[in-house]
């Protein structure tokens, strides 16, 4: 049942009780007895205004002369106190055990000042307010520890996660930066040198080289990420072009196009989809000779296609996958996602990942 429809029962019920136990009223005060129960339906939306009412309405059945206890009025005590309104709960509580004589005296019923004091004790104790406001309070105060313990246990996760990022970037920093640096440095010197003798470069030794050269870029870029995850976002969609004009400039006629448009997806379809056009335009370079390279991305209503299509020398047939393929593989499928990569029949390979917008 949702909150909505509880507190209307609760108001409902209590409207009841109060109508039974108000037997035998006027009509008016029937009518004011049923909408003080009903005035509690938006005791959490308005609780403040719910324990004015609730006390305007009591003292209107008092008058009428129906001795029934002031049931709504305590719960509109406790909702108003739960809601945190402590010197507000006080000041109407007070006014009411003030006011109730008064309005006992105004009834048709002729008391005296004494049994009109009577009277008041029996429709509202002070022990029953006393509870009313303590159990609001209580439930306030546990309601407050709950969300400190829940945040706190947040900024745990988060710290631990800032911690574990470090551990990784010095870890990463040690074991794999100086092999890159000495890989990439000793392939550029060999270039160096060999066009330096006016000799042929060998295609592996650049190769070599420029995959030095972008195993640095990713390798600090990652580390900038996992040191500080917020000054430095990972790559996304936004950033293909870059990919694309990359590969444009090692002579491969790579194009790119993008269909739709979509303003809401998630940080991890967006570096998925940049690894994926990532790691297939770095197939085509090292394994593919292709001539040409198509890059196309089309947001749809709940998934973001990218399909990356070359024209080099894979065969129809079945393709072993590389590590390359089987990481895409791995991070498609952690996002419900499904990918295709294979031989065209018309030559050339195909990658085809779909990622689904709406995470679950």
């Amino acid at each position: 049942m949702s909150t909505r429809w509880l507190d209307w029962a609760i108001a409902v019920g209590v409207a009841a009780s109060l109508v039974v136990a108000g037997h035998p009223a006027t009509g008016p005060g029937y009518a004011l007895l049923a909408a003080g129960g009903l005035a509690l339906a938006a005791r959490r939306r308005a609780p403040r205004t719910v324990l004015a009412a609730t006390g305007l309405f009591a003292l209107g059945y008092q008058a009428t002369g129906a001795d029934v206890p002031l049931i709504a009025f305590l719960f509109a005590v406790y909702a108003t106190m739960r809601a945190g309104h402590r010197v507000f709960t006080l000041t109407g509580s007070v006014l009411m055990l003030a006011t109730l004589p008064l309005a006992a005296l105004a009834s048709p019923r002729d008391l005296t000042t004494y049994e009109a004091f009577a009277q008041t004790r029996d429709v509202l104790q002070i022990a029953w307010l006393i509870a009313a406001a303590a159990a609001g309070e209580a439930l306030r105060q546990a309601e407050r520890r709950a969300d400190e313990a829940e945040r706190t246990k947040e900024e745990t996760a988060r710290r631990r996660a800032g911690e574990e990022r470090l551990h990784i970037a010095r870890e990463l920093h040690d074991s794999l930066t100086h092999q890159i640096s000495v890989i990439k440095l000793q392939a550029e010197v060999a270039v160096h040198l060999a066009r330096k003798r006016g000799e042929d470069v060998p295609e592996p030794l650049l190769v070599i080289r420029d995959a030095g050269r972008e195993a640095a870029r990713e390798l600090r870029a990652t580390l900038e990420a996992l040191r500080d995850d917020d000054k430095n976002p990972p790559h996304g969609i936004k950033d293909v072009p870059e990919l694309v004009e990359r590969a444009r400039a090692t002579g491969l006629d790579a194009r790119l196009t993008i269909e739709g448009r979509h303003d809401d997806v998630p940080a991890a379809v967006e570096r998925t989809a940049y690894r994926i056009v990532q790691e297939s335009l770095t197939n085509i370079a090292r394994h593919a000779a292709a001539a040409t390279a198509r890059v196309h991305i089309d947001y749809r209503q709940d998934t973001v296609v990218i399909k990356v299509d070359d024209d080099g020398t894979a065969t129809p047939g079945k393709a072993e996958p590389g590590v390359g393929l089987l990481g895409m593989r791995e991070r498609v499928t952690a996002l419900g996602g499904n990918l295709q990569a294979a031989p065209r029949v018309e030559g050339g390979f195909r990658v085809q990942a779909e990622l689904p917008v709406a995470q679950p």
